[in-house]
């Protein structure tokens, strides 16, 4: 059991977790890496074509023709007892492509309601939910994706309902390992709101991003820009008690970059870390940054099993847990 309070704690977490400006906008919920490839190289990416399932979440341009019969689900142990659950799955419907379809849920587990007085009423339960139904076609050596998404939030008797798509592209370099991908986020519309007299908004942005592996290194690094429809995105109070130094002009510019790096063991096994700048700048502690903005993760193949592991160092007092399982059920309805 929980305490009320705790639920405006956990509209504004995944704003602040994944260095939003919270208090803004609703729906943050999305932005929260809850895939281990995401978790793992810094909470961002754009720019893997065809390499995990998973990634349609970030881009709908990174699905592809070899992913069709793929399954995957993913388990977050997030903070404050949150659990979150993703499933994607995309199938081959012959003249009609490749789709995928996917949903992510939060679940805010249960709360004690309080009335005006302080005395106690029902409990109830909150949770967000996230499905998405889109493809992705290929011309040349461009990719381009879409996905439709519904969007659900509810908070005791309090629910709201959006309705949004994710346009992405990428480029796959013919002959190095390299590419380009860009995305434009949650552009869309509140179909129902929580109350008459709230105005919430989606979390649109503009990501841009690449990925390249060095000929002779085993070696695979990601950059991915966000945020980029804003300027300054830190966070600054001139009128704190204790007056906190200004962010200079390199740190504000770095707050838009994640960086990502995986080693390629083998085609079975790959290691991977990431590094969030705004993430750990905003919430590191003031005596130690510890593993604010630090992720890490591993994925290893047993035949069509596909199992992953991160750990999001989102702050200092300690960090998530992804747990990933895939499975290419081609493997397991083979044509005779």
């Amino acid at each position: 059991m929980q305490s009320i309070g705790l639920i405006l704690m956990l509209v504004v977490l995944p704003s602040a977790l994944v260095a939003q400006i919270g208090g803004q906008r609703s729906f943050e919920f999305q932005n929260v890496p809850a895939t281990t490839r995401l978790t793992a190289l810094g909470g961002v990416n754009v720019s893997l074509p065809e390499e995990d399932l998973n990634l349609v979440f970030a881009n709908p341009a990174l699905s592809g023709d070899t992913l069709s019969g793929y399954a995957s689900f993913n388990y977050l142990a997030y903070f404050a007892d949150v659990n979150v659950a993703t499933f994607a799955y995309q199938h081959d419907l012959g003249k009609y492509g490749n789709w995928f379809i996917g949903a992510t849920h939060f679940g805010y587990g249960s709360f004690t309601g309080r009335d005006a007085t302080g005395a106690e009423t029902e409990e109830f339960e909150s949770g967000e939910t996230l499905l998405i139904l889109g493809r992705s076609h290929k011309v040349g050596n461009f990719t381009i994706g879409a996905s439709l998404k519904f969007i659900n939030s509810s908070l005791a008797e309090y629910t709201a309902n959006a309705l949004a798509v994710d346009l992405g592209g990428v480029f796959k370099h013919p002959e190095k390992q390299l590419n380009v991908g860009l995305v434009f986020k949650n552009i869309g519309v509140v179909l129902g709101d929580y109350t008459s007299s709230s105005d919430s908004k989606l979390p649109f942005d503009v990501q841009l991003g690449t990925s390249f592996k060095p000929e002779f290194m085993p070696f695979r690094f990601s950059f991915t820009a966000y945020n980029l429809y804003q300027g300054d995105i830190s966070y600054f109070n001139e009128n704190a008690i204790e007056q906190e130094e200004e962010p200079g002009n390199a740190d504000k510019v770095l707050r838009h970059l994640t960086v990502g790096a995986e080693l390629l063991l083998s085609k079975n096994v790959n290691l991977r870390v990431g590094y969030n700048h705004l993430v750990r700048q905003e919430l590191k502690l003031e005596e130690t940054a510890g593993g604010a903005g630090l992720s890490f993760g591993l994925m290893f193949r047993v035949k069509a099993f596909e199992f992953s592991y991160s750990r999001g160092g989102y702050h200092a007092a300690g960090g998530s847990h992804n747990f990933g399982l895939a499975a290419n059920t081609n493997s397991f309805f083979k044509k005779k």
